[in-house]
């Protein structure tokens, strides 16, 4: 199994994403932020995560997205706002349909949500800060097995809230 940490709209917590860090480091290959950190690329609690700036990220020097190549699997991180994910995944969507990506990891909107369309899986990790429609600070862990994912949510402070777990066939992702 091949896991992903992927966080988002942090807003410029340092501790907490340190002891996320902590957490989950020798579990995880790969650790996604998908924006809002405020925090600058070059400070310690951002070292290790691949980032995207979000719309609160000024001054810094993140791209807007970034395609990676994760277990023979194409992963679209970009935060969201420039994507209308507030009302609609359907930019996103085909965005990741122009890329090749069957994975999108966004942030924005600090709703947690993991939702497939058509073969494309779509995972918003919620926020460790500021969530809405739930009162958890939720982050994600996705998991690649040989023939399915796994998407875990945890909550920062009560860790993994396994009634949230999904799971989807690989052969209908790929």
């Amino acid at each position: 199994m091949t896991k992903a940490l992927i966080i988002s709209d942090s807003h410029r917590l340092m501790k907490e994403l340190d002891l996320i860090k902590q957490r989950h480091q020798r579990e995880v290959e790969v650790m996604i932020h998908c924006g809002d950190s405020e925090l600058y690329a070059d400070q310690p609690e951002m070292t290790g995560f691949v980032t995207v700036r979000g719309n609160c990220d000024y001054g810094t020097d993140y791209p807007e997205e970034t395609v990676i190549d994760f277990a023979n699997q194409k992963i679209f991180v970009t935060h969201g706002h420039l994507f209308s994910v507030k009302s609609t995944l359907m930019n996103l969507y085909y965005r990741a349909q122009e890329l090749g990506a069957n994975i999108v990891c966004f942030g924005h909107s600090h709703m947690l949500g993991v939702e497939k369309i058509d073969d494309i899986l779509f995972i918003n990790p919620g926020s460790i800060r500021l969530p809405r429609g739930r009162k958890e600070r939720t982050y994600c862990i996705l998991e690649l097995g040989e023939k399915d994912i796994e998407v875990s949510v945890y909550d920062l402070d009560m860790g993994e809230l396994p009634e949230l777990k999904q799971r989807f066939s690989l052969s209908k992702i790929v």
